[in-house]
């Protein structure tokens, strides 16, 4: 499983650093005005509405489906029930594209209220919309192809098939020129990267033989089974998309250059969450599935352990750097062309807070994997319910007395309230079994992160005044200064604690 978590993470981490590239390109093209706040808008809706219809809930219902499919009755009746889905989520999704772009002002409206009396930010947030919204068709389709690929072991393609957004959009930026303004450019390159995408896991499923192929819904008992699980995902994963709508329409409330400050902030702390949480959660889903199934019920549970213990050992790090340095990290990365050091501190802000839901956020899918592999999508939907709930109160509490940060820290509470219940109803049921081992690992990572906070308050000064020798880069060298000692600090702690405790994270 340790190979396949590489697998996965190290191509979601080229596509979140190529991801980076395209937000430094964004930042110093677009820097944190109106054209930003509104091509923000239109990138978000249709990835909130992918999030309603595909991911998680999506994989949730049909991996688990599939695999039982594939093991009681053959390749061939699996490949079937998968054609049927495909047939379905492509009529779907054209009939809710073609109701989009009939309503997009009203939509726009909807859901960036701030923007209606701003007529530049809403007539470009329309129009950017229009554009982008295609891209939800297509990567549903993504999301379907790759189900199928994961079920099969498969996922280098899925995870890297991000990479081509990136690389499409900031192409579109450097195309600007061509344009009616950058984010027209920007809008073309989201809606090309739908089509890349789909080409490659169409392309890679095709090549092994997995490509599903269109066939006449009929509703037999996988496919029932398949809507009788997908119904409470996509409530559980609708829910969670409330709290980011919520976000949007609050944003939007706000001065100009809130929606970019979330924007920038969420990107960096979303790398810690693509690369680590949900690449675990990618290969745990499929490998609890395949060990509970076949009746092994502690390796299932030995495996979300070794998940568990690995992702917390990975983000723990992440989240003391974004409270330690925030605005340095903001500065460093992407203080350059139109993004100024007053955005990068307005951003770093909302990035600490963000960085006290890292542990929480990364440890969900860890937690999913307890139910949906055992066809349970309405436990976890409680739970998402729940916290959103929590979120939603909170961000209303805290947006007007902090701003975006408080719509960050509201966040923060929402996820932990979820992934506090998904573990504790799991744990009740005695569908996950924390041992000793784990709680070694965390014990020692917990001490490498302490110590990493301290030797960067520490060094915080002396490597300023090193890094001030190169005026030029001056904030890039005090950052990879910091970055430097505090990994050299936690990695030394981390291998020797873990070795002292006789604790192996990394199991094939």
């Amino acid at each position: 499983m340790f190979k396949k978590i590489v697998s996965v993470g190290g191509w979601t981490l080229v596509s979140r650093v190529t991801g980076f590239a395209r937000d430094v390109t964004m930042a110093a093209i677009l820097g944190a005005g109106p054209i930003t706040d509104a091509f923000v808008v239109a990138l978000r809706l249709p990835n909130h509405f992918r999030a309603i219809f595909g991911e998680g809930a999506f994989n949730a219902a049909f991996i688990p489906t599939y695999a039982q499919a594939r093991a009681a009755r053959g390749d061939g009746d699996a490949r079937i029930f998968a054609g049927r889905i495909t047939a379905l989520v492509l009529a779907t999704q054209l009939l809710v594209l073609a109701a989009a772009l009939a309503f997009m002002p009203q939509l726009v409206g909807l859901l960036a209220p701030g923007f209606v009396d701003d007529p530049v930010r809403y007539d470009l947030a329309v129009a950017l919309t229009r554009i982008t919204f295609p891209y939800l068709l297509f990567v549903t389709l993504v999301t379907l192809f790759s189900a199928v690929l994961n079920a099969h072991d498969r996922f280098a393609a899925a995870a890297g098939a991000p990479i081509l957004l990136n690389v499409s959009l900031i192409a579109g930026l450097l195309l600007a020129a061509f344009f009616p303004t950058a984010g027209h450019a920007a809008a073309w390159g989201v809606a090309v990267a739908g089509v890349l995408e789909l080409l490659l896991v169409w392309w890679d499923a095709a090549r092994k033989g997995l490509a599903p192929k269109l066939s006449r819904p009929k509703l037999d008992p996988d496919v029932r089974k398949f809507f009788r699980t997908l119904g409470p995902a996509l409530i559980g994963s609708a829910g969670v998309q409330i709290a980011m709508f919520a976000d949007t329409i609050l944003a939007s409330l706000l001065p100009a250059g809130a929606v970019s400050s979330l924007y920038y902030a969420d990107r960096l702390y979303q790398l810690p969450v693509g690369v680590i949480g949900i690449a675990a959660g990618t290969v745990l889903l499929p490998e609890m599935s395949r060990r509970i199934a076949e009746g092994d019920v502690a390796g299932a549970h030995a495996a979300q352990n070794r998940a568990v213990g690995l992702v917390l050992a990975l983000a723990l790090p992440c989240a003391a750097a974004f409270v330690a340095i925030p605005d340095l990290i903001m500065l460093a990365l992407f203080g350059r062309g139109a993004f100024t050091a007053a955005d990068a501190a307005a951003a770093g802000a909302v990035l600490a807070a963000y960085a006290t839901a890292l542990p929480a956020v990364v440890l969900i899918r860890a937690g999913l994997a307890s139910f949906h592999a055992r066809s349970d999508t309405t436990t976890p939907v409680i739970a998402s319910l729940t916290g959103v709930a929590v979120n939603v109160v909170f961000k209303i509490l805290l947006t007007e007395p902090l701003g975006a940060p408080g719509l960050a820290i509201a966040t923060a509470i929402g996820a932990w309230v979820n992934v506090g219940l998904l573990f504790g109803l799991a744990w009740r049921r005695g569908w996950t079994a924390p041992n000793a081992t784990l709680g070694k690992a965390l014990a020692v990572s917990l001490a490498g992160t302490i110590l990493l906070a301290l030797a960067v308050f520490a060094l915080r000064d002396p490597a300023a005044a090193f890094a001030a020798r190169l005026p030029a880069l001056e904030a890039e060298a005090h950052l990879a200064l910091l970055a430097a000692a505090g990994g050299l600090v936690y990695g030394v702690v981390v291998l020797a604690g873990l070795k002292v405790a006789r604790v192996r994270l990394a199991r094939r």
